[in-house]
């Protein structure tokens, strides 16, 4: 069998590495028009960083992992094509700031019909609406030449920083397709690639649109956990009660569970919002407000949060931050990744600049710039902010640190000698709740978590 995917991004690398080691009798190459990113996965320098990542594509490139931009090639010579390319959500025409924006699934499609050179099963792997199938379907029979399509779902279901244990043993592989003689066996030929380690109770079928539909709603589950002990969080703070302490007993209960309930400056992540949004504006489009209106308010929480921890800041160093230094550490929108897509750490540092801050950056494992063209956007400088090396280049001369990421490292720190090089009084805001807030105040911080 040979496998080809579309797309050399955060899904496709590393997925179609982990199918590579596991069955090693399939060959699988992974295709994508950005030559540099297909160089950088040729390279001893991945294009993203995932622990673990760097040792399952060592084993496998070169024997039956291929990185190429010869997305016909790909095409032709294999049986089955994931496609892996981004869905972001559109910013323009109908459905802006809500709706997916397909146009690289359509392109995809058009270019699979026009260099397939016969039969070929179609496997969507982003996260896409319900009803994508439909268009790819439609795309490719009306330019397929007389050959034959069938169409998958197998959405990915990958938590960033922990995506090669999850690509091991996932909890489950959901594969959707049409119940038909020629859906069930594409359906099996995919089951059968991830039989080679998936244990078969763990691969569920379904159909095409209840396994497009899965993938947003577990998403926006999980959001919606996070942005609701979010809430309790500022309830907890107006009250006296500590928010760890209310998580940890209500997730005893076996019917609540205690996982996603950690209270934090808020999401981000490339998913969450932009599966959210996508989940409302379906739910508009059917006819649905009440249950749009539902969910839209998860997202709405999330950006209260962040201005919410910007905005105490602010009160807590004497209602200005102007020409005040504030290091905020972490930019990644949470530990082991370098993904910074919709990072909290984004519109912190924004609300922060806007109060005339200087702000000063360290995270390590985001480049500098990168950092610079989230927060300014690309070319343009600001000279209030500035990237640091390190945590402790980072803090000296600073009024105030914010924990912004949930990096390890910033549990290990000597905060002593952080304390003794910032300005005094010196503020330390714990916005993910890793730091021992009891330790930072008699060192002489003040200090204040999330909720705590």
């Amino acid at each position: 069998m040979k496998i080809c995917c579309i797309g050399a991004g955060y899904v496709g690398g590393p997925t179609m590495a982990m199918i590579a080691l596991k069955a090693p009798d399939i060959e699988v190459r992974v295709v994508d028009m950005n030559a540099a990113r297909i160089a950088a996965w040729n390279s001893d320098t991945l294009p993203i960083y995932e622990p673990g990542l760097d040792e399952v594509v060592r084993q496998t490139r070169g024997r039956n992992l291929h990185f190429s931009t010869d997305v016909a090639g790909g095409i032709k010579a294999a049986d089955i094509i994931f496609v892996a390319v981004n869905t972001p959500t559109k910013t323009y025409g109908v459905g802006a700031g809500r709706a997916a924006d397909l146009r690289f699934i359509e392109s995809v499609a058009r270019t699979i019909a026009e260099h397939a050179n016969g039969p070929k099963i179609i496997v969507e792997k982003s996260t896409i609406p319900v009803k994508t199938a439909e268009t790819i379907k439609d795309i490719l029979a009306a330019n397929a030449r007389g050959h034959h399509f069938e169409v998958l779902s197998n959405p990915e279901f990958l938590a960033e920083g922990t995506a090669v244990p999850d690509l091991i043993a996932p909890d489950r592989v959901l594969i959707g397709g049409e119940r038909t003689p020629g859906g069930e066996k594409a359906i099996q030929k995919l089951v059968d690639v991830y039989a080679h380690w998936v244990p078969r109770e763990r691969i569920i079928t379904t159909n095409l649109w209840s396994s497009e539909l899965s993938k947003l709603v577990a998403n926006a589950f999980l959001a919606q956990r996070i942005s609701s002990i979010n809430s309790i969080s500022a309830l907890c703070e107006a009250t006296g009660a500590d928010v760890d302490e209310v998580a940890n007993a209500i997730g005893k209960d076996s019917r609540i569970g205690p996982k996603f309930l950690k209270a934090s400056v808020g999401f981000g992540g490339s998913c969450f919002q932009k599966d959210i949004l996508n989940l409302v504006y379906l739910c508009e489009h059917f006819g649905l407000p009440e249950v749009a209106s539902y969910w839209e308010a998860v997202v709405k929480m999330n950006d209260w949060q962040k201005r919410r921890f910007a905005n105490k800041i602010v009160r807590s160093l004497f209602n200005t931050v102007a020409d005040k230094k504030i290091a905020v550490l972490g930019f990644a929108f949470k530990k082991d990744t370098n993904d910074t897509r919709e990072s909290a750490a984004i519109s912190v540092c924004r609300d922060l600049l806007a109060e005339q801050a200087r702000v000063i950056v360290y995270d390590p494992k985001v480049p500098a710039a990168e950092i610079k063209a989230d927060i300014l956007g690309k070319g343009v400088e600001n000279p209030r902010l500035a990237i640091a090396s390190s945590a402790y280049e980072a803090a000296r001369g600073a009024h105030a640190i914010a924990v912004v990421t949930e990096w390890d490292e910033f549990k290990q720190l000597d905060y002593q000698r952080i304390f003794t090089g910032m300005e005094q009084p010196a503020f330390a805001f714990d916005g993910r709740n890793i730091l021992d807030l009891a330790k930072l105040r008699a060192i002489g911080f003040r200090a204040s978590g999330i909720g705590r």
